[in-house]
């Protein structure tokens, strides 16, 4: 097929125009991720309310034309949890739209869910923790506030000696044990208080949320998972590694695990989702895509 051109422009002009239009049409939220058939970024996602509880509170967000990703766990119980996670993603993607940093889109879903406590949306005490990730061109910056987490895994080249490292710090009880000593890091997955967090989003009591956050250069083959405690307290470190190092695609890898979590007893909502690390159409993409954006705002 000839390379046409219309009025000065290739074809191939006309198909890097459509994606980033088409990208900036779902950063202003006109569509759902769902609806993408452009695959820039490998990652999947996928929730299940589990096998204990009648509703899902977890929601997640996946915007990969501006390389973000965000799951959030909700609480508060019926019409009031799951209120808070989709405020808590609702606003983090205008806010990430608009040109703002990760960390102050989180810190600024903090105050939205914080407002519609008081203004009778959703439930007195509603919350949320949440967990997101930024991609940029070679390096990646996770946040997050309370208990959800992210993994990074990368394969070992030999198949042996997989590397699967928390990147997050739990803002919880049984982390500020770690941290005084009192019980060792092996005793967290068990012990009887560890979903007691220290801080969530729409805390009422707190201004400003302490947003945690870690940068890191992307690596050959690598993929994080973002998950909320309803996998990292079903599926422990050792299965997860395993799991992951059997998976042959970011889907399969996150359907294994949500089955895992399941097979665990499926004590709570499961939400998760697993991104490659962006090959170079990828990053260019993006990169045209938040300066497209800065022109226009």
């Amino acid at each position: 097929m000839t390379n046409r051109r219309i009025y000065g422009f290739t074809h191939n002009h006309f198909k890097t125009a459509y994606a980033i239009w088409f990208s900036l049409v779902l950063a202003e939220g006109h569509a759902h991720p769902s609806e993408i058939r452009m695959q820039l970024t490998h990652y999947h996602a996928a929730t299940d309310v589990g096998l204990q509880r009648s509703n899902n509170e977890d929601c997640f967000l996946s915007m990969p034309f501006l390389g973000v990703w965000a799951v959030a766990d909700g609480m508060g119980g019926h019409a009031a949890g799951e209120v808070a996670s989709a405020i808590a993603c609702d606003t983090i993607k205008r806010e990430i739209s608009r040109g703002a940093s990760l960390e102050l889109a989180i810190q600024n879903s903090h105050h939205a869910v914080v407002q519609a406590a008081e203004n009778g949306i959703g439930g007195t005490g509603m919350g949320s923790t949440v967990v997101a990730v930024q991609s940029n061109a070679n390096a990646f910056k996770v946040c997050w506030v309370g208990d959800s987490r992210a993994y990074s895994y990368i394969p070992a080249p030999n198949g042996h000696g997989d590397q699967l490292e928390l990147l997050t710090r739990d803002h919880s009880y049984v982390q500020l044990l770690v941290d005084t000593g009192v019980i060792a890091q092996e005793e967290m997955a068990t012990h009887p208080e560890r979903n007691i967090i220290t801080q969530c989003l729409g805390s009422a009591d707190l201004e400003d949320v302490e947003v945690g956050s870690v940068e890191h250069s992307w690596q050959r083959n690598q993929w994080l998972v973002l998950c909320s405690d309803g996998l990292s307290d079903a599926v422990h470190e050792p299965e997860l590694t395993q799991i992951l190092a059997q998976s042959d695609s970011v889907k399969t890898a996150t359907a294994a695990l949500i089955q895992a979590a399941l097979n665990n007893g499926g004590r709570d909502n499961i939400t998760l989702q697993i991104i490659s690390g962006p090959d170079t159409w990828s990053q260019w993409i993006q990169n045209s895509v938040r300066m497209v954006k800065k022109i226009i705002s």
